[in-house]
């Protein structure tokens, strides 16, 4: 699981130079192709975008002017700063190094200070990986990283296609899924942290999924006792993981070594 955990370009473009970039499997943040451009070489990256499930959107062409005065070819792509994991092979190693997993999923968080904020707490908590939609979650950029304070270059990131098939392979896995929902009454100090477990986090607008909610194995809220609703997301994870470390001080086991056969999708 070892790699090396921060890239050297945050900048690429040029049709051939961003197809190579794919190649060598580099993970995105965002990757702009002009608008129209859609013939030779350049259908050749669209179709190879398509093939390797990569998102990219058509821009005018006045817009990658901004992004750079050289000659880009109608393409320009932000590389992501770190490299991302494999969820079953963070979980495997998990369980190999004795320690009772605790995960942590971000659903529809996408504020990149948020993120950030996040990230440095579960750091700080021992969170063995950090859970990330391709697609509608924060972007892992310069910004993330600052506000981390370099903590997103130690912990494992985990970037998936779908939130919902992650979960379920992880609850096959042996993982509790516990929500962070204002949709219960049951206080957050009522629920049990010590097992293998996912914690699963939603966005201040609109919260968890409602499929996420639906695989929930318990669900739970931080009481409130003055006249404001909510807490921002970052420290309402800083609340509920450290709840969960609290809980963990004993340094419960996992009773049994899964067979690495059975943590595939």
């Amino acid at each position: 699981m070892k790699k090396d955990r921060l890239q050297k370009s945050l900048e690429i473009f040029g049709l051939q130079a961003v197809m190579d970039a794919v190649h060598e499997g580099k993970e995105f943040d965002k990757i702009f192709i002009k608008k129209g451009l859609n013939k030779g070489l350049a259908m050749e990256l669209r179709t190879l975008l398509k093939e390797h499930n990569i998102m990219f959107k058509a821009v005018p062409v006045e817009k990658l002017n901004r992004l750079t005065q050289k000659d880009h070819q109608g393409v320009f792509a932000f590389v992501s700063p770190v490299n991302f994991y494999k969820l079953g092979d963070v979980l495997m190693q998990t369980y190999e190094d004795g320690k009772s997993p605790i995960f942590l999923m971000l659903d529809r968080v996408t504020d990149v200070r948020n993120f950030g904020a996040i990230a440095r707490t579960a750091e700080s908590c021992g969170v063995n990986a950090i859970i990330l939609p391709k697609v509608g979650g924060a972007q892992l950029n310069s910004d993330a990283i600052k506000t981390s304070t370099g903590a997103l270059m130690h912990i494992p990131i985990c970037r998936e296609q779908n939130l919902y098939h992650s979960l379920k392979y992880l609850k096959k896995s042996g993982l509790k899924v516990i929500a962070c929902t204002e949709k219960t009454d049951t206080n957050l100090y009522d629920v049990a942290f010590v097992d293998p477990v996912v914690i699963v986090m939603g966005s201040e607008k609109d919260g968890i999924s409602e499929d996420i909610l639906e695989l929930a194995d318990a669900k739970t809220r931080i009481p409130m006792f003055g006249k404001t609703e909510s807490l921002n997301v970052s420290v309402a994870s800083a609340v509920i993981l450290y709840e969960a470390i609290r809980q963990r001080q004993q340094k419960i086991k996992p009773k049994h070594l899964p067979d690495r056969n059975n943590l595939g999708f």
